[in-house]
């Protein structure tokens, strides 16, 4: 009896002992597992930070390489684009200045101002003084002093005869109305020394000849 005593309490302290060890290798198991799971968690967005630097320098390679190849492309064509001289060879002659555009022959205005009479013997003397004062260039006898006349002579000719209603209304004294605040301005914005520009001289005597034709036709 004493020793099947003994052999039971042996088998139970022998069954504890496993159930024991069993539990522990279950603990060491999931501990690990735990620990596996938290590493790759942790190494992941490692590797994935790292993943990201690696791109972002290989785009910053790329783009300094585009750029780097763009200047030598730049600087390639700037070179190949100048004129090769031989040296000592002559430079090449400066290119011709563009021929004045001729509009006629005007005779030098000799006497100023409107006689009030006769409205289209008036425009026809402003119109005439302006046509030789619109052609004149750098250089010409007695510039400033023709441009000063003309301008009075303007302001006098608009101030006279826009107060008559059958004048005002006529197509010469609109049309000569809108050449003169064109050749006015110009002398205001510029002076009476400088040379009207060709692209407004243009347009002048185009005017000044729808003038001359209203004025033949008593318009």
């Amino acid at each position: 009896r004493g020793l099947s005593v003994l052999t039971s309490s042996t088998l139970t302290a022998a069954i504890s002992i496993q159930i024991s060890l069993f539990a522990m290798f279950r603990s060491a198991v999931f501990a690990l597992a735990l620990l596996a799971s938290t590493s790759a968690f942790i190494i992941a967005p490692k590797a994935a930070r790292s993943s990201s630097v690696l791109q972002l320098s290989a785009e910053a390679a790329s783009r300094r390489s585009f750029v780097e190849s763009v200047a030598a492309t730049g600087a390639v064509f700037a070179v190949t684009s100048l004129p090769a001289f031989a040296d000592g060879a002559p430079a090449a002659a400066p290119a011709a200045p563009a021929e004045k555009v001729k509009y006629g022959d005007f005779p030098v205005p000799d006497t100023w101002g409107i006689g009030g009479k006769d409205y289209y013997s008036d425009a026809a003397r402003v119109v005439a003084h302006m046509e030789y004062a619109t052609q004149m260039e750098k250089g010409t006898p007695n510039m400033d002093l023709i441009g000063k006349n003309m301008k009075k002579e303007m302001v006098d000719f608009v101030s006279f005869y826009r107060r008559f209603n059958n004048i005002s209304g006529k197509q010469s004294f609109s049309t000569l109305y809108t050449a003169i605040n064109v050749l006015a301005g110009h002398y205001t914005s510029y002076g009476t020394k400088f040379p009207v520009p060709e692209k407004r001289r243009k347009r002048l005597y185009q005017e000044y000849a729808e003038i001359q034709k209203n004025i033949r036709k008593q318009r």
